[in-house]
């Protein structure tokens, strides 16, 4: 699995693995939100997408867009969880109707947790979490104003406390990055977790 990509989110180039169903040219000169509009096809279709409510984006595809703003707001961590939580609620993944499903859910929520927690002690706090989901993949983002390089510890020290988020990351998702932004600080952490089954 990666930890840094020369090219935004969603934009795998020729990885035989396809985890993600999307392809395209490599779009590293465009912002995070931007990234995240190619990686779930969102500006492939030239039909508008339609808002399905104030922080859903439905494409033609079925795929769909959340964002939710995080600059400046306290309790990011429980916010940016709840506001997955419900997101995965509307998408179908939750309630659970099994077990399989519902550990990729609480995957996808631990996920989520750990990215916005980095971004909390190591980033300055976090700007937004964009989440992207079609039936296959879900890609989560966090945005940040932070210049460090998040990366697995190594080596991974079970028994000690802290240091784990990115092993825990790397460990549960399909595959993971940074992409920074250009012409200023910050970064974009994504990563992709596969859709129960």
């Amino acid at each position: 699995m990666s930890t840094t990509r020369p090219y935004p989110p969603g934009d795998r180039g020729h990885e035989p693995s396809g985890a993600s169903g999307v392809s395209g040219s490599s779009q590293e000169d465009a912002p995070a939100g931007a990234a995240m509009a190619a990686a779930t096809g969102a500006a492939a279709s030239s039909a508008p997408p339609s808002r399905t409510d104030a922080g859903a984006v439905e494409t033609p595809r079925g795929r769909q867009v959340r964002r939710l703003g995080l600059e400046g707001a306290s309790g990011v961590v429980p916010l940016a969880r709840d506001f997955t939580r419900q997101a995965l609620y509307d998408w179908g993944w939750l309630p659970a109707a099994g077990a399989d499903q519902r550990a990729a859910a609480e995957d996808v929520l631990l996920v989520v947790s750990e990215l916005v927690t980095n971004a909390c002690l190591h980033a300055e706090g976090p700007d937004e979490l964009a989440l992207a989901c079609d039936n296959k993949v879900i890609r989560l983002e966090v945005t940040d104003r932070g210049t460090g390089q998040p990366a697995p510890r190594t080596p991974h020290r079970a028994g000690r406390p802290g240091g784990h988020g990115m092993f825990i990351v790397q460990r549960l998702c399909l595959d993971w990055g940074v992409v920074r932004a250009q012409g200023r600080p910050g970064k974009t952490v994504w990563a992709e977790l596969g859709a129960p089954a």
